[in-house]
């Protein structure tokens, strides 16, 4: 998917809140997001996917600000409160992949990469209203028979909590083999090698493995991937790939296995890209690419 005229403004929405998180200044702020605005105007003028573009940007910010993960305390918030309310949400009535998959999903609300969307100070209020509405799109069952070797692509902290019961499944119940991919390096509140391993996440899955050597890197971006990453992409039988960044960039890719995209649905470009959905639609959305 590409950057649209309503992205732009977004973006700089984005960097103007993580700069707030560590400067406390509004002048530095306001300098440091007029800077990523001439670097994002030169960088449209580029074929790129949206997320390509985006990660130069929040890393000129992070630079710029001088500070390697302005979220930092946020994540750590996020994991500490969907690991308090997973222990009541994910019952055992809540075996079945179908609402495992719909768990992790509502999970992905824990996002501040959009302006249009606010994560939920309630959060065990917010998952039983959506788990009662359910899917919007729901292709678990191909999704689940595709899932003998599944690269697993994950998305926020907070998140990644919910993620573990569903890999765990998959893993326990399923007989996938499942590797695990977060950031190489930290960008929004995307989870990290540090972050899945405090989320218990390296225990659960076969291989962990990161989207880049050390670089901040939204999404999948071939040019910058592991060789081991690319490998286990092409052994794979399924990719499972958690939110919007993510969606974004595999879009892109040609001759990919079989992916399964998963996430709330948080603006309307994605909603339009992805078509007959809506902003805050729940979706697992199987594509042949």
């Amino acid at each position: 998917m590409k950057i649209t005229e309503s992205c732009f403004e977004c973006l700089l929405s984005r960097i103007a809140y993580e700069c707030d998180l560590v400067c406390r200044d509004p002048e530095k702020t306001a300098e440091i997001t007029e800077k990523c605005r001439n670097l994002l105007t030169e960088l449209c003028r580029e074929d790129r996917a949206a997320p390509q573009i985006s990660s130069r940007i929040h890393r000129l910010a992070y630079e710029e600000a001088g500070s390697v993960d302005p979220y930092h305390a946020l994540k750590a918030k996020d994991n500490a409160d969907a690991r308090n309310a997973c222990e009541h949400l994910i019952t055992g009535d809540m075996g079945g992949f179908r609402d495992l998959c719909l768990a992790a999903i509502i999970g992905n609300t824990l996002d501040y990469g959009s302006r249009e969307h606010t994560v939920t100070d309630n959060l065990a209020l917010h998952f039983r209203n959506e788990f009662e509405q359910g899917l919007t799109i729901d292709d678990t069952d191909e999704i689940l028979a595709l899932s003998d070797r599944v690269v697993f692509f994950c998305d926020n902290c907070g998140e990644i909590i919910f993620d573990s019961y569903l890999i765990r499944f998959l893993k326990d119940q399923g007989g996938s083999h499942v590797t695990v991919v977060v950031r190489g390096g930290p960008i929004i509140n995307d989870a990290t090698w540090e972050d899945a391993h405090t989320a218990g996440i390296d225990t659960v899955c076969d291989v962990l493995l990161t989207n880049t050597h050390g670089i901040a890197e939204l999404g999948y971006n071939p040019a910058l991937a592991p060789e081991e990453l690319q490998n286990a992409i092409e052994r794979s039988s399924l990719i499972i790939a958690k939110g919007m960044a993510n969606y974004e960039s595999l879009t892109e890719i040609e001759g990919l296995p079989p992916v399964a995209y998963c996430m709330t649905v948080k603006c309307v470009p994605i909603a339009d890209s992805i078509g007959g959905v809506e902003k805050g639609s729940r979706i697992a959305m199987l594509r042949y690419q």
